[in-house]
Formats: C-alpha cells, sequence, structure tokens
C-alpha cells in the first residue's frame, strides 16, 4: 500500500467576509491518472472522521474533521478499477467497493477485468486497509456499478448491474439487477437477481442500471434502479420473498442515459434513501434523479417520496426550479440524527455558456420544500476530452455535511470536498 500526505488545509467555515463555503482540493489529476467518481462517508461513531475516496484506488481521509488529509493508494490482489464507494458502520468501521482488475492494468475488457465486486476493510478510521473480499465472482460474466447500504443493525446490502458481456450488441446479450448481503462484510449471500426484466449489456437507457438499496428502521428492504425511461422498484418486508413484478414508480422522460454539452456521457440515475431518524418523516422513503423531460437543453434534479413503503409516491418536484439549463449527476444524504435530506449537484442556471456551479439542496421538513444554496468557490469548464466520472456523493451525520465532486479545468479532473455544519449553511442561505 502507497501513501502520501495531502497539504494541511483549514477546516471548512463559512466566513462572513466571504459568506461562500470554503472547498477542500483532495486530488487533481497527473499526467499518468485521473480523478473522478468520489465518494465520502462520515464515521458515525466519530463525526470528525470523514473517509474518502476516487477512482481508481485512492484514499483520504481527516480525523480532525477536514482540517489535514492524508492519502492512501489501496490495493488488492482482485484488482482494483474504480466506481468507488464507501460506507461506515455505527462501529466506526469503513468499508471500501470497487471493481476487480485481476490483471492489474495488463488486460483489456475482454479479459478478467470486471470479473468480480470487492470489499476491502479499515477499522482505524481510513488508514490502513485490509486485502479485500470477492463478491459476484460469476467469471466471464461482468459486474458494474456496484453501491452499497446499511441497515441500522449494521448489516449491509450490495446491489449492482451484471451483464452477461459488458459492451457486447449483440440482442442475446443480458443485463440484471443483483444483489448480495453480509452481516460484516466478510462473508456475502450468493448473489440474486432482483430485476424480473433484463436490459441490453450496451450501458444505455436500454440497459438495467444504477441500483440503490435501502432499509427502513424496522428492516423492509428496498431496491430502485432506471430502465427504458422508467425508474423500478423491488422490495422484501421479510428480507426472502420480493415482489415478483417489479413496480414502476416514476417516469424518466429521455432515460437514464443523457447528453450534457461538455462531457462525454452523463446520466440521471436514481438514487434511494430512508429516514430512519425519530423525525416525523420516520420510514419515509425518498428518490432523487435527473431526466430531461422538458427537453434535451433543459436537464433538470427531482425529488419524490412515499410514506407507504412505495405502494405511492408524491408527484416529482424540481429541486431548484431555476431558469431553462441544466442541473445534474444528483446525489442525496439523509442525516439519521435529524431526518435532514442533503442533495448535492451541478448547476449552469446563473450562465449562457458551460460554465458550471456545484449547488447543495437541503429539506427540514421531509422533503416538503427545498432550500438551495451554491458551494463551489468559482465554476468551471468540463470539456469532453477527459472523463469526468459518472457520479458525485454526498454524506451527512450529526449536522455535519460533506457533499464531494469533481471539477475540470482545462481539461484536467480534481476532486473537491467541503465540510459544512446545517447552523453555517442555514447562516448563508440567509444572507442571499
Amino acid at each position: 500500500m502507497k501513501s502520501g500526505v495531502v497539504t494541511s488545509l483549514l477546516l471548512l467555515s463559512i466566513t462572513s467576509s466571504l459568506a461562500q463555503v470554503r472547498n477542500i482540493k483532495l486530488d487533481e489529476k497527473t499526467d499518468n491518472d485521473y480523478m473522478c467518481e468520489p465518494s465520502i462517508a462520515i464515521n458515525p461513531k466519530n463525526p470528525m472522521n470523514i473517509v474518502a475516496a476516487s477512482v481508481l484506488n485512492n484514499i483520504y481521509f481527516t480525523k480532525d474533521g477536514g482540517r489535514t488529509w492524508q492519502k492512501r493508494e489501496v490495493t488488492s490482489p482482485f484488482g482494483v478499477y474504480g466506481d468507488p464507494s464507501l460506507i461506515a458502520d455505527g462501529s466506526g468501521t469503513f468499508f471500501f467497493f470497487h471493481l476487480s482488475d485481476p490483471t492489474h492494468g495488463k488486460g483489456g475488457y475482454d479479459s478478467e477485468k470486471l470479473d468480480r465486486i470487492v470489499v476491502q476493510r479499515s477499522d482505524d478510521g481510513g488508514a490502513t486497509w485490509d486485502e479485500g473480499t470477492s463478491v459476484g465472482l460469476n467469471h466471464p460474466k461482468d459486474q458494474d456499478k456496484q453501491w452499497p447500504s446499511i441497515d441500522a443493525k449494521g448489516n449491509l446490502t450490495l446491489t449492482w448491474t451484471q451483464f452477461d458481456t459488458y459492451g457486447s450488441k449483440d440482442p442475446g446479450c443480458h443485463s440484471n439487477i443483483m444483489m448480495s448481503t453480509s452481516k460484516n462484510g466478510s462473508k456475502w449471500t450468493e448473489p440474486v437477481i432482483v430485476s424480473q426484466i433484463p436490459g441490453n449489456c450496451l450501458d444505455n437507457d436500454s440497459t438495467v442500471m444504477g441500483a440503490m438499496s435501502a432499509t427502513t428502521f424496522d428492516g423492509k428492504a428496498f431496491v430502485t434502479w432506471s430502465f427504458n425511461q422508467k425508474i423500478y422498484l423491488d422490495r422484501s418486508f421479510d428480507g426472502s420473498l420480493w415482489l415478483s413484478n417489479d413496480i414502476p414508480i416514476q417516469s424518466q422522460p429521455g432515460g437514464w442515459d443523457m447528453k450534457i454539452p461538455g462531457h462525454d456521457r452523463s446520466n440521471g440515475l436514481p438514487v434511494l434513501m430512508t429516514d430512519k431518524s425519530k423525525s416525523g418523516t420516520r420510514g419515509y422513503l425518498f428518490l432523487v434523479w435527473a431526466d430531461q423531460r422538458n427537453g434535451e437543453s433543459d436537464t433538470d434534479v427531482w425529488f419524490s417520496r412515499s410514506n407507504n413503503y412505495g405502494d405511492n409516491w408524491s408527484s416529482p418536484i424540481s429541486i431548484s426550479k431555476s431558469k431553462v439549463s441544466h442541473q445534474y449527476l444528483p446525489w442525496m444524504a439523509v442525516d439519521q440524527t435529524t431526518g435532514f435530506i442533503y442533495i448535492v449537484y451541478y448547476d449552469r442556471s446563473a450562465y449562457e455558456d458551460l460554465q458550471t456551479d456545484v449547488f447543495l439542496a437541503w429539506s427540514t421538513d421531509g422533503g416538503n420544500s427545498f432550500k438551495n444554496t451554491k458551494i463551489s468557490e468559482t465554476p468551471f469548464i468540463p470539456g469532453e476530452q477527459s472523463f469526468f466520472g459518472d457520479y458525485t456523493n454526498i454524506s451527512a451525520h450529526k449536522g455535519i455535511i460533506t457533499p464531494i465532486w469533481t471539477r475540470m479545468d482545462e481539461g484536467k479532473t480534481s476532486v473537491w470536498t467541503a465540510v459544512i455544519k446545517h447552523a453555517d449553511l442555514e447562516a448563508l442561505a440567509n444572507k442571499k
């Protein structure tokens, strides 16, 4: 395991003079690699301990609330091939999920790459990581776009897309939504297919993609994903018996695979969360996604919720309510100590060109209403010449919010975060 030190940075603060969130750069592209697809998690046992990740194998951690950060380059016998995702349990253990590459950079897509999902564990706040556990090995099928969730008892659920052959144009090639569970992150159940309707293998809107799980405080399990201009849901109230037919819960006009000017590709894949706090919306399901129902020049971020375990969903509301422009690549977190909802996304509403800001929206009333504010210090201009990545991320706990995002300057990608107190966020919004 290689290690390095990220330059010490001031703890994020919102000052009266700047009236702006202080941004923290964690990493930037070099000649030999690129930085994007960040993930972040707050230690519920110690919120001063925050761990972040970016492709391919970069880990960043702080134990002083963001004042200083250190970097690790994680290795595994199974290889590390991107799609990083992080989660922490109640005891402060972090789990780092990613794709595999047993060839360690020597093989193409027709080799063993993507042959499984890998989970690595850290018991010391992100400083060291074990070699990892294999999940979903089913060669020659390809495993992609995994995302974890954790229930109130610390049980892990992992969902992802399995391709018969990634990128194949063969109409007989299928993609399916897979799921596996674990009590400790070491032993995982045999993966099962959750989706009833298979997709194609082209990694487009006719591919089943974006699987995310959530488990309510009383143990009811849910999975959502996108496919053919719809968002689907499956559920189990006992953890074993799932629906015989997937439920389409929202339309997604234009599909999840969308074109955003300045990006080589982009998506509006759904993010599913549940409120496990003791707030008035305890047990609610929350859903965030993006689509282009208002035209290819007007991408919007949408929010909906269900108060009856997915039977019914509220009409989608636009998070930004801005003019015709692009709001895209959202991610959501729920502070399980308060029930407050936080959504990070990109926004171009202030400009007529490709300049892009990062915004944060939040709700303290279970999604009845949202406030939002710009959190990036300066705009950036993306370009299609560099891979930008497929997602942002955000974590929230005990009134601390940590959005994380990618930006691009002169074709060079970099990963940024911020450590924000909810009270400061409200104060910033009230000044504008």
